[in-house]
């Protein structure tokens, strides 16, 4: 990535700026844009493209939305309508003085749209059109200063791409043997990684009986990942816990899921797959904080081994479970997986999981929500999530929402026949395993795994790589003592 003070010192093959709508002023690039706006084929449309060839390469006019809504996703979909040109080289992108947004977030936010919107899911395709991807960034514009940021943002929003990879991959092929496998290779990357899988047996003699249920009506083994990032020149006293949910294909169980749209029961490990690759962007960047992270991971079938309605489990911690619905499964795996994280050490902990289909209704698929034992450190969470492009709204955790998963037979149960506050319930239910300490939960079943474009710079089906930017974001603000 590179800077340049003016276009004409850039020596790119395509030259693109953003437009708002409505259309104001254009850079003086070639003498026949203004009446390119007259015409309206400029427009400030979100994603929007129009393309001019001129002596020195094309020039690309890129809609990044209404004018009064500008914010920094504004500029990300003007980016992503670039990426998805597919016209590759270098491009040059001219920063907007004029606009109210500071220059290291409209840098960060053009890297996203590259970067994010230029992402293919068709891997599997015989006939894959071949894309051109942007081989060079040049940013006009720019304080060297400025350039760092967007590299650094650059990185990680390929990571995040990496886990839109694994959340893609049919659940045939990412099994969670193999999941562990990708989990060792990115701690073979890195001096500061270091990397643990245990197996099926070893989740038994761990005490971990509620993980144990959810794994046992599967012929492929789970496996509890674990990797420890320790730099030499980390903050001593915090140590933050990351724990996954990485169902590699969830039926439901004997609660078996609908048919409809059961194809993307391959994406319910996408939890696990955003603290995986988070990791890695972490490592990857150098960041001073020392990070244990925890993924649990199985698949979730039918079958006369699998776990029943009725059952009652002993998590690692010693509390009893009553089954409700086996469909309730990625709960019950990040139970034991909570309880391990904080035996080995975390200080503050955010667990994520596409957990509940009722926090889609209620938010759709561009929030997440959380929930937390600590306002203070939820608020942290939340406002890192939202400067790294992850939208993420805070909710309410409240004593008397434990009822909901009081049960007659055991210390609590799984899930509640009554049709309310879902999300709430399944946060109530972690903080039972989540210790004492800082612990936000995060239900990204939502922005994790979508079913169709929402429209803007992530335009793809399937996984989107929501929480890689979230925890890079979250660990370069915990790298300083808390504000």
């Amino acid at each position: 990535m590179e800077i340049a003070a003016a276009p004409e010192a850039a020596e790119a093959d395509l030259t693109a700026f953003a437009v708002l709508d409505p259309v104001g002023g254009v850079p003086a690039l070639d003498p026949r844009l203004p009446g390119l706006v007259e015409s309206g084929e400029v427009r400030g449309e979100a994603g929007a493209t129009c393309v001019l060839h001129g002596e020195r390469g094309r020039i690309v006019a890129a809609g990044g939305g209404r004018r009064d809504q500008l914010d920094s996703d504004s500029i990300r979909d003007a980016a992503a309508g670039v990426a998805r040109l597919g016209l590759g080289g270098t491009v040059a992108w001219l920063l907007d003085e004029t606009l109210p947004l500071p220059q290291p977030e409209q840098a960060r936010a053009v890297v996203d749209g590259l970067v994010l919107g230029g992402y293919d899911a068709g891997a599997w395709k015989t006939d894959r059109p071949r894309r051109h991807l942007t081989e060079r960034l040049v940013l006009v514009g720019a304080t060297d200063e400025t350039r760092q940021l967007a590299q650094r943002a650059e990185r990680v929003a390929q990571w995040a791409n990496q886990a839109r990879d694994l959340a893609n991959r049919p659940p045939n092929d990412l099994t969670p043997e193999r999941l562990a496998q990708r989990a060792a290779e990115i701690a073979q990357g890195s001096a500061d990684l270091s990397h643990e899988s245990f197996g099926r047996e070893q989740i038994v003699e761990m005490g971990m009986g509620a993980f144990a249920a959810v794994a046992q009506g599967s012929h492929n083994d789970p496996r509890l990942i674990v990797l420890r990032y320790d730099p030499p020149t980390a903050r001593g006293d915090l140590v933050l816990g990351l724990v996954g949910k990485a169902i590699t294909f969830d039926t439901g169980g004997i609660s078996i899921k609908h048919q409809d749209f059961m194809e993307d029961m391959k994406g319910d490990m996408s939890g696990g797959a955003a603290v995986i690759e988070g990791v890695g962007a972490v490592a990857d960047l150098g960041i001073p904080l020392r990070i244990l992270a925890v993924v649990a991971s199985a698949e979730n079938m039918t079958g006369g081994g699998a776990y029943r309605p009725g059952d009652i489990l002993t998590a690692m911690n010693g509390k009893t479970i009553e089954v409700i619905n086996t469909d309730a499964e990625g709960r019950l795996v990040l139970a034991d997986a909570l309880c391990y994280a904080r035996e080995q050490g975390a200080t503050h902990l955010v667990d994520m999981a596409t957990l509940t289909g009722a926090i889609v209704l209620a938010m759709g698929d561009l929030y997440g929500g959380v929930y937390a034992n600590d306002d203070g450190w939820r608020d942290h969470v939340v406002d890192a999530a939202n400067a790294a492009g992850d939208h993420l709204w805070p909710l309410p955790l409240h004593r008397r929402y434990r009822r909901y998963v009081s049960s007659n037979f055991a210390d609590m149960k799984n899930a509640s026949i009554l049709k309310e506050g879902s999300p709430a319930l399944a946060a109530e239910f972690l903080r039972e395993f989540a210790g004492d300490g800082p612990w936000a939960h995060i239900d990204l079943a939502g922005p994790a795994f979508i079913r169709r474009s929402r429209g803007d710079y992530i335009s793809q089906q399937g996984g989107t790589g929501y929480g890689v930017r979230t925890i890079a974001e979250l660990a370069q603000r915990l790298s300083e003592p808390l504000s």
